[in-house]
């Protein structure tokens, strides 16, 4: 497969991308050598179009009649999406999700490596979690510089979640990952990522809904929404 410079690919597309990456890994470890452009869209849950039309930024990569090579196609991924070496990440938060995210055997084979977990809380810090000790949140600044994080992860309760950040960016972490249920403030030149689990939650609870009220199960009409008036806003 032939290497192409990296190219400016949209967020939405990374994020698509990394789907992608990780459907490959699994047919990898099933022993697949090629798959079509069409299973690994329907793998993905992409239409085919889009996923060639995400690709693209890659450059070439597949054949026709053939479809992509797993093994190649995962190690461009890789590469474009900054896998290719081991990105060292520093978690604070060291509570149940904080804790799930650090024992999570996945992230190693995806290009990161959680190096240090702090936390607030006497009874937390001191323990083993992923093999690594908790250490207090006090040593942020230290443990940053010692490990030279350039991942941020922030599990923290919201009403800190802001000034962990603030700590973080002044320590030198230009990616936080935020799991606090807040938006965060930061400056120009640092990259953040919101994962709002109840927002996902209400969005499937909103599909569920739709799902019990659509007319193809056999609910009355009377619980359809009234068509918009013209000139409603």
């Amino acid at each position: 497969m032939p290497e192409s410079r990296p190219r400016n690919i949209p967020e939405a597309t990374v994020a698509r991308l990394a789907v992608y990456l990780r459907v490959l890994a699994g047919l990898a470890d099933d022993g697949r050598s090629h798959v079509s452009s069409g299973e690994l869209a329907t793998a993905a849950g992409v239409n085919p179009a889009g996923l060639r039309k995400d690709l693209s930024h890659l450059g070439p990569c597949g054949v026709r009649g053939v479809g992509y090579s797993v093994a190649g196609l995962r190690d461009r991924l890789t590469e474009t999406l900054g896998g290719a070496r081991s990105r060292p990440c520093v978690l604070v938060g060291a509570g149940r999700l904080g804790s799930a995210l650090a024992d999570y055997s996945g992230f190693p084979s995806r290009g990161f490596e959680f190096v240090a977990l702090l936390d607030t809380d006497p009874a937390t810090v001191g323990s083993a979690v992923g093999g690594l000790t908790v250490r207090p949140v006090a040593e942020l600044e230290t443990v940053v510089a010692e490990t030279r994080a350039s991942i941020g992860v922030i599990t923290t309760p919201a009403e800190v979640a802001q000034s962990v950040c603030d700590r973080l960016v002044t320590a030198g972490v230009r990616s936080i990952l935020n799991f606090a249920p807040v938006a965060l403030a930061v400056p120009a030149g640092v990259d953040v990522r919101k994962v709002d689990l109840s927002v996902e939650l209400q969005v499937l609870a909103f599909l569920d809904q739709q799902r019990d009220t659509s007319p193809e199960l056999g609910v009355p009409d009377v619980v359809r929404p009234l068509p918009a008036r013209a000139g409603a806003r």
